[in-house]
C-alpha cells in the first residue's frame, strides 16, 4: 500500500511532511520527512489522523470530524509525535479533486521559525530598552556637562565686563570661545541621540527669512574676516519676507556648514547663497549653497562625510578638531525638512555644500529686492533694468522668463559670461552669472538647477566644469525655446 501511494505521488524526498488519509481517517501514506519528524519508522500508516493532529481531528464512527477548512488556505496546527510531544506546523489540508475519498496534509515544522521570531521580538525589546537607557544617559550627561561649562562661561563674561588688560582679555576670550565650542559639541551629541532614537521633532513657525540670514552672518563674519577671508551672501528676491519652518534647525545647518568652511579654508573666500527653486501650492523648496576655497575633499572620501562619528581621515580630527557628528546631523535635519544635502569638492580646490528644504509660504509674504553680495551682482541687474526702462522696454517683461525680452537679455549676458571666462576674468563672470540666475528665477526647476550648478563652477574658477555646465544650461534653454540658438 505504501509503495503504491509512493509511486503515484513521487514525494518521498520532499522536505515538508506529507500525509495521505482516507474518509475513515486512516493514514495510507507518510513520506520520509513525516516519519522522521513524527518519530515513526514504518508504523505511521494505519494510524488515525487524529493521532497526529488530536486538536484538529476527532475520530468518530464514520471516520473523522474537523472544523478546519480543506483547500489552499495555510493553517497553524499542532502535530504530535509518537512519544506524545508536540510541535507547531503550518499546514494545508487538500481534498482529492477526483473525489476518490482521499485527503492530503502538507505541513512544515515551524518550531525553529517560532523560536527565532520570539528571539527577534526579545532582541528588539532589549534594543529598545537599551536605546531608552542610552538616550536618558546621554541627556543626563550632557546636562551635567553643560552646567559647569555655562558656569565657567558666565564667570568669564563677568570678568570681561569689568575690564582687563590686553593679555588677560585675550586669554579670557580664548576661554569664552572654548566654552562656546564645548556647548556646540554637547548640543550635537544630544541632537544625534534624539535623531537616533527617533524622538526628534521639528517646530515650524513663521519667521523673518532675511533676519535669520543676517543673524547667521553676524555669528560668523568676525571669525571669517579674522582669517583674512572674504564673505559674500546672496538672497534670491523670489524668497518672501516671511516663511514657515523650523528656524532654529535651518540656522543649525547653516552654522555647521559655515563653521566647517571657515575651519577648512586657509585663504580665499566663503559664499552663502539662498534661492527658491520650486513652489507647490503653499509649499516652497529653498536651496542653500555654501562654497569655500579651502582644502577640499578627494572624490573617494565624500561618502564618509555624512556618516556618524566619521572624519575623512584621522589627521583631520587631530588638526582641526570635531566629533564627526555635525554633517550627519545636518543630513538628517535636511531630510526631516523634506530635502537633502549634497557636496561637490576637489582636493585643494575647495568645496560646495548645498542643501534643500521645504517651507511654508505665508499669505502676507512679500518678496524683496536682491541684496548686494559684495561683487556687484545686484547693481548689475538694477542697471540692466534701469537701462531697459530708459529705452522704453518693460522691466517686468525682462524678468519674466520666456518672453522675447527675457530671451534677448539671457543671450547677451551668457555671451558676456563665457567671454569673461575665456579671458579668466572670474569676477566679471560672477557678475554676469548672477544676472543670468535672476533672469531664470521663473524658469522650470531643471533650468534653475542648471544655472545654480554653473554659478558654483564659476565660483570655483574651474574652466572645464564651467564649460560643461554652460553646455548643459545651453541645452536646457534651447529646449525651452532656442534661446541660445545664435551662441
Amino acid at each position: 500500500m505504501e509503495q503504491r501511494e509512493d509511486s503515484i505521488f513521487p514525494i518521498e524526498e520532499a522536505l515538508e511532511m506529507i500525509l495521505i488519509f482516507d474518509r475513515a481517517g486512516e493514514i495510507s501514506y507518510a513520506n520520509a520527512a513525516a516519519r522522521q519528524k513524527l518519530g515513526y519508522d514504518n508504523d505511521l500508516c494505519k494510524k488515525h489522523i487524529s493521532d497526529v493532529f488530536p486538536n484538529t481531528f476527532r475520530a468518530v464512527e464514520k471516520g473523522f470530524e474537523s472544523e478546519c477548512p480543506f483547500g489552499n488556505e495555510l493553517q497553524n496546527l499542532v502535530a504530535y509525535r509518537k512519544n506524545l510531544t508536540c510541535f507547531p506546523v503550518e499546514a494545508r489540508l487538500v481534498q482529492d479533486a477526483a473525489d476518490s475519498g482521499r485527503y492530503i496534509c502538507m505541513a512544515n515544522d515551524i518550531l525553529e521559525k517560532e523560536f527565532l521570531s520570539r528571539e527577534i521580538d526579545r532582541i528588539k525589546q532589549e534594543a529598545g530598552q537599551a536605546m531608552k537607557v542610552k538616550s536618558e544617559f546621554v541627556a543626563n550627561v550632557t546636562h551635567e556637562l553643560r552646567t559647569p561649562v555655562n558656569g565657567v562661561l558666565g564667570n568669564v563674561r563677568e570678568l570681561l565686563e569689568r575690564g582687563t588688560d590686553g593679555e588677560t582679555e585675550k586669554s579670557l576670550r580664548l576661554v569664552e570661545r572654548c566654552c562656546d565650542d564645548m556647548n556646540k559639541i554637547i548640543n550635537n551629541i544630544l541632537d544625534f541621540s534624539k535623531l537616533e532614537a527617533g524622538k526628534f521633532t521639528l517646530e515650524p513657525r513663521r519667521f523673518h527669512f532675511r533676519n535669520m540670514l543676517d543673524y547667521v552672518r553676524a555669528n560668523h563674519i568676525n571669525r571669517i574676516t579674522e582669517k583674512g577671508l572674504g564673505f559674500f551672501m546672496t538672497v534670491s528676491p523670489q524668497i518672501p519676507e516671511y516663511v514657515i519652518g523650523d528656524e532654529l534647525r535651518i540656522v543649525q545647518i547653516l552654522n555647521n556648514l559655515l563653521s566647517n568652511a571657515q575651519k577648512f579654508t586657509p585663504w580665499g573666500k566663503i559664499t552663502l547663497e539662498a534661492v527658491r527653486t520650486a513652489q507647490v501650492n503653499d509649499r516652497m523648496e529653498l536651496f542653500f549653497i555654501v562654497s569655500d576655497t579651502g582644502i577640499g575633499i578627494d572624490k573617494g572620501d565624500r561618502d564618509k562625510l555624512f556618516q556618524s562619528f566619521s572624519q575623512v581621515d584621522a589627521s583631520i580630527s587631530r588638526k582641526y578638531g570635531g566629533t564627526g557628528l555635525g554633517l550627519n546631523i545636518c543630513k538628517q535635519l535636511a531630510e526631516l525638512m523634506g530635502g537633502q544635502i549634497e557636496v561637490e569638492s576637489e582636493k585643494n580646490k575647495g568645496s560646495t555644500f548645498s542643501f534643500s528644504i521645504w517651507v511654508g509660504a505665508c499669505e502676507d509674504g512679500e518678496t524683496v529686492s536682491q541684496q548686494d553680495d559684495g561683487k556687484g551682482a545686484a547693481p548689475a541687474m538694477a542697471a540692466l533694468l534701469h537701462t531697459a526702462e530708459e529705452n522704453g522696454e518693460n522691466p517686468e517683461n525682462i524678468r519674466k522668463y520666456g518672453t522675447p525680452e527675457n530671451r534677448e537679455k539671457l543671450k547677451k549676458n551668457l555671451s558676456k559670461l563665457i567671454l569673461s571666462v575665456e579671458m579668466e576674468n572670474w569676477e566679471k563672470a560672477e557678475m554676469f552669472m548672477e544676472t543670468v540666475r535672476q533672469l531664470t528665477e521663473e524658469a522650470p526647476r531643471e533650468v534653475k538647477r542648471a544655472a545654480l550648478r554653473l554659478k558654483m563652477a564659476i565660483q570655483k574658477e574651474n574652466y572645464e566644469k564651467v564649460t560643461a555646465e554652460f553646455e548643459e544650461l545651453n541645452n536646457f534653454l534651447q529646449s525651452e525655446g532656442d534661446v541660445l540658438h545664435d551662441l
